[in-house]
């Protein structure tokens, strides 16, 4: 038929301790320092990065924004950017979708 099995403390031990509840908690804790390692971090580490790179931007730099559009910039604001996208082409753009900046001189 059916066996079962029983899993006991040892006699005398008490039942349930400190010792038992931080390795109740291990995994947990495991699992938040590994995802802190491997997602958090990098992530914060980009963002951060990416500040730099808006706050070093200046006129002249050639951009790429989050839309897709190439240009130069001809105008630097707090939050915006004036962008020439073409001749006799302007346009007024966050600095914050600024996606990247271009080399100055791009391979071919």
């Amino acid at each position: 038929m059916f066996t079962a099995l029983a899993w006991a403390a040892a006699p005398g031990a008490p039942a349930g301790g400190p010792g038992s509840m931080f390795t109740s908690f291990l995994p947990l804790i495991l699992i938040f320092v590994i995802f802190y390692f491997l997602l958090i971090r990098p992530q914060q580490k980009k963002a951060k990065e990416h500040r730099q790179m808006l706050d070093a931007l200046k006129k002249g730099d050639k951009v790429v924004t989050q839309g897709g559009i190439y240009g130069v910039v001809d105008q630097v604001e707090q939050h915006t950017l004036m962008l020439k996208i073409a001749e006799n082409v302007k346009v007024k753009v966050g600095k914050a979708y600024i996606a990247a900046v271009r080399p100055e001189k791009e391979p071919e």
